[in-house]
């Protein structure tokens, strides 16, 4: 992978030079932390929430860099039903702000207790629009409607499923503030494209990565 193009493509060529500088490639992308991109010169919190939420859209097995030719679909096999198909999938990506600061605040346990009450909501949310969680990422999830079955109106769902992931939140706020817990705040990102997904239910495509970059974005 050509982290240089990869940067570019999402907009950060200012950054090519300080990755290059600390020997940033592709075996240290999924490792980097909010620190260390503070240390080498990230300096905004928007640029440093889309390069990590990028991240995970590469660390994701439902996605596909455009800029990475390495991680092209392998060759069709001649067997029917190991076919890939091309459909219309709408993908959604959903993580909390300001994640580093809380849990630096709590005890381990306590913050686990904390995000996963909110990815279980997050989770129920989707799942009763008809979508499906495909990937729960430290203390977001990016999730899919369209797969594995479609519906004419999945776009419309996946909408429908942020802004109860926003009611679900507030709701668990109110339980969080009467037990001198923090509150947390969200960002959701949504994107509907065209990709090919095959016979594992890998996704190769845009989608999931400008769903990310959404949400990195997006107000809280």
């Amino acid at each position: 992978m050509d982290v240089a193009a990869w940067l570019k493509n999402l907009g950060l060529g200012q950054y090519e030079t300080a990755f290059r500088d600390n020997g940033i490639g592709e075996a240290v992308l999924p490792h980097l932390t909010v620190e260390d991109l503070k240390e080498i010169g990230v300096a905004t919190v928007g640029d440093r929430r889309m390069l990590l939420a990028a991240i995970a859209a590469l660390a994701s097995p439902t996605s596909s860099d455009a800029t990475s030719p390495q991680r092209s679909p392998a060759r069709p096999k001649k067997d029917p039903e190991l076919s890939a198909e091309r459909r219309p999938i709408t993908v959604l990506f959903c993580d909390l702000v300001g994640s580093t600061t809380i849990a630096a605040a709590l005890d381990a346990e306590d913050w686990r207790n904390l995000v996963s009450a909110y990815l279980d909501a997050a989770s129920a949310a989707v799942t009763q629009m008809g979508g499906r969680v495909a990937k729960k990422l430290g203390d977001g999830l990016m999730a899919l409607f369209g797969h594995p079955i479609a519906q004419e109106n999945d776009s419309e769902r996946a909408v429908r499923a942020a802004l109860a992931i926003q009611r679900a939140l507030a709701e668990l706020n109110r339980e969080n503030a009467g037990a001198g817990r923090p509150e947390l705040v969200g960002r959701i990102g949504i994107e509907t494209g065209a990709v090919v997904v095959d016979s594992a239910g890998e996704i190769f495509g845009d989608a999931p990565n400008i769903a990310a970059r959404v949400q990195a974005l997006a107000d809280p």
